[in-house]
């Protein structure tokens, strides 16, 4: 697939992805690497960057886009006519070489047309805008999108999907969100496969502790950020704390260092005492010290981050929001559409009824007329059933994005404050260092107190006179 060129489908602004290749719907871009969730690595006018495979189209026919026909590894065999392939994506899909008819499921003894009176399809399948035989697909004015399934296999937002009919049978729908259906559910595939990462488990919606309204799983997601930022906030205040203990200690010590108490001591002692004060004043300098560097290399730094990060969870929630509201509406839409195609169909089934009671040239106008309602509701719903998908394939596509961006915020965050706790240990280190060393000279010149020679300094400077009395004569 490397080295191959495609056309976008659709704009891609790249704004909430790092690496994020923007462009344009039509333009051309050269693919230069692709990885198996659904992301190919591009440039175009010499940028590099990444993109979501389903927003582009295939140009060049290279002889490695032709599918690969493969063994297949059940014990029961095919129909007569079914041949089984692998997709570039590394996915079964199976051929009638008789009807071109495809699918991704396994074709029973006794298969089934998967055609659909509602849905669109071609003969063959399309995989990245191209049929197995090689040839460009050419795609009707309205782009057909099929449902997002988390199943991990990109699709082609531009190519019809051979699993295209979908039924009660197949899909459920939660809260206007269309996922599998439990009992059909084929085996799904994680994005991030044993790295629990947040872009595979929050999909579904859940109620609140109380059990009253329903929370997203992308709300849970914000939940756990706003709580980080709380914490963060309340690391900055502890420190702030912190600091505020640091400088009345320091302002304490140096009044200490002040007081006159003991001033008198003399000797070798007294030279320890004087000293031991004014390791008093050298500890207070340290802790002040100690407070300011807390104050610009701790507390600011912690406060900085919590702001761009509120930024950021801001910017998410509105984004997300916003797509899953759409959503919703276009759900509403399809709800409606398919409630007025049944009364287009009852109703000429109506008409229909009356024909074969009475032949008038009336009645006939009427079933025609009523036919060509029916089929306009027809295809009002198809329409809405392609916005609905449209809405979900670009609601899919962000949930991914953006929850693998707030998965990176979070381990950024953990690691920011970690490396500021422990900035904060090593000033702390620091600090008893240095106060050992106000200290030291001290202990050394306690070692040199010496009573014998306090007692001949005083005795010199203060002697009154070395003549012992003696003894009267008479």
């Amino acid at each position: 697939m490397s080295g191959s060129l495609c056309r976008s489908l659709y704009s891609f602004s790249g704004e909430n992805h790092q690496q994020g290749l923007k462009f344009e719907a039509g333009e051309v871009i050269s693919v230069l690497q692709v990885s198996d969730g659904g992301w190919w690595e591009g440039e175009k006018d010499g940028l590099r960057g990444w993109f979501p495979a389903s927003y582009v189209q295939i140009l060049e026919k290279p002889g490695k886009m032709n599918p690969q026909k493969i063994e297949d590894s059940s014990p029961v065999p095919l129909p007569p006519g079914w041949q089984c392939y692998m997709s570039p994506q590394g996915r079964r899909y199976y051929v009638n070489t008789v009807t071109n008819e495809t699918t991704w499921e396994r074709p029973n003894s006794s298969p089934v047309s998967l055609k659909s009176p509602l849905v669109k399809k071609t003969s063959l399948p399309a995989v990245n805008g191209f049929h197995p035989s090689g040839s460009p697909l050419h795609h009707p004015d309205s782009v057909h999108i099929s449902v997002r399934k988390p199943s991990g296999e990109p699709q082609s937002p531009g190519s019809p999907s051979p699993t295209r009919k979908q039924n009660k049978e197949t899909i459920i729908t939660i809260n206007c969100v269309t996922f599998p259906h439990p009992d059909t559910m084929p085996e799904q595939q994680l994005l991030k496969p044993g790295e629990w990462s947040y872009c595979d488990y929050f999909w579904a919606d859940k109620k609140d502790p109380q059990g009253n309204t329903t929370v997203t799983g992308f709300e849970e997601l914000l939940q756990k950020q706003l709580k980080g930022k709380q914490m963060q906030k309340d690391m900055a205040e502890f420190i702030r704390e912190r600091i505020k203990i640091e400088e009345e200690y320091a302002k304490n010590l140096a009044k200490l260092s002040q007081n006159s108490l003991a001033f008198q001591e003399e000797g070798t002692l007294g030279e320890a005492w004087a000293q031991l004060k004014k390791s008093l004043a050298d500890e207070a300098e340290v802790h002040l010290k100690f407070s300011s560097k807390l104050q610009s290399e701790v507390e600011k730094p912690l406060l900085n981050f919590r702001e761009n990060f509120k930024k950021d969870m801001k910017k998410f929630d509105h984004h997300i929001a916003d797509l899953r509201k759409q959503l919703s509406s276009r759900y509403a839409a399809v709800e409606k559409a398919r409630k007025a195609l049944a009364e287009r169909q009852k109703d000429l089934e109506v008409k229909t009824q009356q024909l074969e009671i009475k032949l008038s040239n009336k009645t006939e106008e009427d079933i025609k007329k009523a036919r060509r309602k029916s089929t306009q509701a027809g295809d009002d719903l198809m329409r809405c059933v392609d916005l609905y998908n449209q809405a979900q394939s670009k609601w899919f596509e962000e949930m991914v994005t953006t929850s693998l961006e707030l998965e990176r915020l979070e381990v950024e965050r953990v690691e920011m404050i970690r490396q500021h706790l422990c900035q904060y240990t090593q000033l702390r280190h620091e600090t008893d260092m240095f106060n050992q060393s106000t200290v030291e000279p001290v202990d050394q010149l306690l070692q040199k107190v010496d009573p014998a020679k306090d007692r001949e300094c005083w005795v010199k400077e203060h002697k009154t006179g070395d003549i012992r009395p003696m003894d009267m004569d008479i």
